[in-house]
């Protein structure tokens, strides 16, 4: 029951929360949008503020922007999250826990949860950010540049606010370390032994290659490897089929969602 608690607070589905978009001005769906939802604000006579009213199935599928919860990525994601953790306690498998890409830190928090639920003590949850936004992707990275999911503010959350969401739910304690900074800067040399749940959130090409690069040796043996965009973000599915097939990984890509999906090492 506290572990269904937390993934309906986190999501802010038990609250019924509505979900907003930033539009630009010149977007052509803007009045397509605005008869949809209800006008917020101007900014800088750029943009608009959209509001919508809470959708059960596009918060539990995360495919909405929540304005208050520390996650967006649903409650069938969350789900998928608890299901390898709580697989590679029973296992016995060992390492810690990662997400890189954690915007508010809401699938960080509930890992902490599972760990604190399962009283696990020796295993840490590794919350990788730039804690600033997306980096501007390499021009030559044609799909990321044409996402320009560098230009969205919404995305970028300080680091004060992620440990202070860590905060709220009685989470943050020394089995939490945060590694703020551009992935390419922070995950090779980052002192992880060894991993056992890697879930990546990093949604460009290059940031999910890294993270990839840097965290897939130290995978145990039964570890899961969750990609959050893998559907939903060219550049981010790129990466993974890339990396699978220059090392010859073949294993399962099961589907969790509309966007994510995971694969086990074999043990």
């Amino acid at each position: 029951m506290y572990l269904d608690l937390m993934k309906r607070a986190l999501t802010r589905y038990a609250f019924g929360e509505s979900w907003i978009r930033y539009h630009p001005r010149r977007n052509s769906l803007r009045s397509t949008l605005l008869r949809k939802g209800q006008r917020l604000l101007n900014r800088r006579d750029m943009d608009i503020v959209v509001r919508f009213p809470f959708d059960a199935d596009e918060r539990g599928n995360g495919r909405d922007w929540p304005p208050e919860a520390e996650t967006m990525i649903g409650l069938r994601r969350l789900d998928n999250l608890e299901q390898c953790v709580t697989e590679v306690i029973r296992n016995q498998v060992p390492g810690d826990l990662i997400e890189t890409g954690v915007w508010r830190g809401g699938a960080c928090i509930f890992m902490r949860a599972l760990l604190k639920a399962y009283e696990e003590t020796d295993r840490v949850v590794w919350v990788a950010d730039s804690f600033r936004g997306l980096p501007r992707p390499d021009p030559d990275r044609l799909e990321d540049v044409e996402d320009a999911l560098w230009k969205e503010p919404f995305l970028a959350v300080p680091l004060d606010r992620v440990q202070a969401n860590f905060r709220r739910y009685g989470l943050l304690d020394d089995q939490v370390r945060f590694l703020p900074g551009w992935f390419e800067e922070t995950l090779p040399t980052a002192d992880i032994e060894r991993v056992a749940v890697m879930r990546l959130d990093g949604d460009l090409y290059d940031s999910t290659m890294v993270a990839l690069d840097s965290l897939y040796p130290k995978l145990s043996a039964g570890g899961y490897v969750i990609i959050d965009d893998y559907h939903a973000v060219r550049g981010c599915r790129q990466a993974v089929d890339d990396f699978r097939r220059a090392h010859g990984i073949d294993d399962e890509l099961h589907q969790v969602d509309w966007t994510c999906r995971y694969w086990r090492r074999p043990a």
